[in-house]
């Protein structure tokens, strides 16, 4: 089974180069690397690097910047360069993000699950740790959770068992070709591309189901640089679900729960100063999406004005 890995980076060259560094440590190497960014300098220097002597590894400009644009492009690179449909040969792509440190037997582990369920539509891994909520993590706090010198921290995902999942993790995923063939990500969910994963594995779902795997695991550094603004992102809380919702990909009470409690916590915590998050921001931003409802012209891509 051909393996492949897309990254969408912009604004972190040197967070993409250490990823590429993990994908050469991997015990089976990928076939293929897409790396995509919205302008050469998202692009890692890969020059000398010990990865191009055991993959194919393509450095592509997207259109535009944008999550879900730029993984769109990277999937159509892949199409023309991986096994026909008719082929009968089996392949999947995985999605990481650049600041996503994989254990050495993700890729391996990830075949092998692949190969065991020829119907899988889809898989995420499993979380050892993840710095989003804490402002980041560093890369050799990355290498202590991967070796096991720190325990595993709680995460949605994460544990022993694996199970079938309603929502593959954005930063570490992998759907199999016979869905990368039908499904793209939505591009009306711009920049950040917040929910991108839920979108797209609902989607998926309806050509077969997705697991969480535990024998996947890998960190999540949440580099905090080239993030959405507070207000952008405050937006989007509201929008991003609303979205969603009336495109029949997520169910209407989840996209309710996700609102309501992202604006009590940015309420909650715009009360006192946050150095780490702008929780002020992303209040202005779910207001200026409620005002949006109120007057009928709400959507994701509204970010782009603000």
């Amino acid at each position: 089974m051909k393996k492949y890995v897309i990254v969408a980076t912009k604004g972190r060259p040197e967070q993409t180069r250490i990823l590429l560094d993990f994908l050469a440590d991997q015990e089976v190497a990928p076939n293929g690397v897409y790396v995509v960014g919205a302008s050469s300098e998202d692009l890692p220097d890969v020059t000398g690097h010990r990865l191009l002597g055991l993959a194919s590894v393509h450095l592509l400009i997207a259109p535009a910047a944008g999550l879900t644009i730029q993984r769109n492009h990277a999937i159509a690179a892949l199409l023309k360069g991986a096994p026909a449909e008719e082929s009968g040969e089996r392949w999947f792509a995985s999605f990481f993000d650049d600041d996503f440190r994989p254990h050495a037997a993700w890729l391996r582990e990830c075949a092998a699950l692949f190969e065991a369920h020829p119907r899988l539509a889809g898989m995420t891994g499993r979380i050892l740790a993840d710095g989003v909520k804490r402002g980041g993590l560093s890369e050799s706090d990355a290498v202590r959770y991967l070796a096991g010198e720190l325990p595993p921290e709680m995460h949605w995902a994460s544990g022993a068992q694996r199970r079938e999942v309603g929502c593959a993790y954005g930063c570490n995923m992998a759907f199999a070709d016979h869905v990368l063939r039908e499904c793209r990500f939505d591009e009306a969910l711009p920049l950040y591309g917040w929910q991108e994963d839920y979108d797209f594995t609902a989607r998926a779902r309806a050509l077969g189901m997705v697991f969480y795997e535990p024998s996947c695991a890998g960190v999540h550094l949440g580099v905090r640089s080239a993030r959405t603004s507070g207000v952008r992102f405050g937006y989007s809380q509201v929008a991003n679900p609303l979205y969603l919702a009336r495109k029949q990909t997520m169910e209407r009470s989840h996209a309710r729960r996700f609102i309501y409690r992202n604006l009590l916590s940015n309420v909650y915590h715009s009360l006192r100063e946050n150095a780490l998050f702008d929780y002020r921001g992303r209040l202005k931003g779910n207001f200026l999406a409620l005002m949006d409802i109120l007057r009928g012209i709400i959507h994701p891509l509204r970010i782009l004005e603000l």
